[in-house]
């Protein structure tokens, strides 16, 4: 078992305990999951994203798509319908999946569409304006002496 210390890299971090589970759990894989169904992600500009999944053989009745506490899962519920069938070759695999993707924080869920065997999710990022970076003006000693005096 592979086991890396990220502890440097912590040590001017706060609240990213998040992040070494995650690269715990990656480090755990098992690499035959990681590789169906295929997928991409996108970045569509600043801030929206797209997962492209290559769900050939799903209907949208077959598929599912949940978030919840920052995870997004897509499940596919394989059909049983070719089963008289006789095979020469069969590449085009038809068991069912579950994917999980951990999202940042701020992510929705803008919507889903299947088309042409590709299962499209995109995704917004939507950070709250007390989120958002904000210039904090610098005052002089002197002027905050003078403020004081005033005051009183």
């Amino acid at each position: 078992m592979r086991t890396i210390d990220f502890s440097p890299l912590f040590r001017s971090t706060v609240g990213f305990d998040r992040m070494q589970r995650l690269m715990d759990a990656a480090m755990r894989a098992d690499e035959g999951n990681l590789s169906y169904p295929p997928y991409n992600i996108e970045s569509c500009g600043e801030d929206a994203y797209r997962i492209t999944m290559a769900v050939a053989g799903f209907d949208q009745e077959d598929l599912d798509v949940t978030v919840k506490e920052n995870t997004l899962t897509i499940s596919g519920k394989a059909r049983g319908d070719d089963e008289g069938a006789i095979f020469l070759h069969r590449g085009i695999a038809g068991r069912s999946f579950v994917r999980h993707f951990h999202l940042a924080d701020h992510i929705r869920i803008a919507g889903a569409e299947l088309k042409n065997g590709l299962l499209h999710v995109d995704l917004a990022r939507e950070i709250p304006e007390a989120k958002r970076p904000r210039k904090i003006a610098i005052q002089s000693a002197a002027a905050q002496d003078t403020a004081a005096r005033q005051a009183a």
